[in-house]
């Protein structure tokens, strides 16, 4: 399954290397398979697609400790660090501060920047939690379920708008058939990579039922 994964992501950022979920996926598929090196190259090449993902920082620097490049990944988790704070990302910003304390590491103080977010919340703007930048609240949830409900409370109509147009690259260079379980599987699996739906907020949504 794996290889198969992996050998799917591969296709789909040689066809579109301005895919930033392609490079994330697969930056994603070579870390659990132990290719930390190659799992470092892609997560930077989704970074420098799109600066904004705290999710990919935070992978990034797993797979660089992972690779024996310590200095390489102190650069980039204190980076991401930043940018997780600056968009009150808590989750990937709280991961990426203990990776550098596993590395003796100290995480940066971003009071003031991990503050943003919140100050914007409290002046009554609907914050969206994938980007941390104002956005307009949706009207209802676009799935169905305890998941959907969550994307409606935490991520902003023009994400999902975003996202809609991402998913159409998925099915369309994946080839997707969405008769079969393992398609549709896959493209949810793209949709919650997309919009930060981790194992840690699958919890969280799984708390809050």
């Amino acid at each position: 399954m794996n290889a198969d994964r992996i050998a799917q992501f591969e296709k789909m950022a040689a066809a579109d290397p301005s895919n930033e979920m392609a490079h994330f996926s697969l930056g994603n598929a070579y870390l659990q398979t132990g290719r930390f090196a190659e799992a470092a190259q892609s997560l930077e090449r989704c970074i420098a697609i799109n600066a904004d993902m705290s999710k990919a920082y935070q992978l990034a620097g797993e797979a660089m400790i992972k690779a024996g490049w310590e200095d390489k990944a102190v650069a980039m988790l204190e980076k991401g660090f930043a940018v997780a704070a600056g968009k009150g990302d808590r989750l990937p910003q709280q991961a990426m501060g203990k990776l550098l304390e596993s590395i003796g590491r100290k995480a940066p103080l971003m009071a003031e920047e991990a503050e943003t977010a919140e100050r914007l919340r409290e002046a009554g703007a609907f914050v969206c939690r994938r980007t941390g930048r104002p956005g307009t609240k949706m009207a209802s949830p676009p799935l169905r379920g305890p998941v959907g409900s969550w994307i409606a409370e935490n991520i902003s109509q023009e994400t999902w708008r975003q996202w809609i147009g991402q998913g159409t690259k998925v099915i369309n260079e994946l080839r997707l058939d969405f008769t079969r379980d393992r398609d549709q599987e896959m493209y949810e699996q793209h949709m919650r990579e997309y919009l930060g739906i981790d194992e840690e907020v699958l919890r969280e949504i799984a708390g809050g039922k």
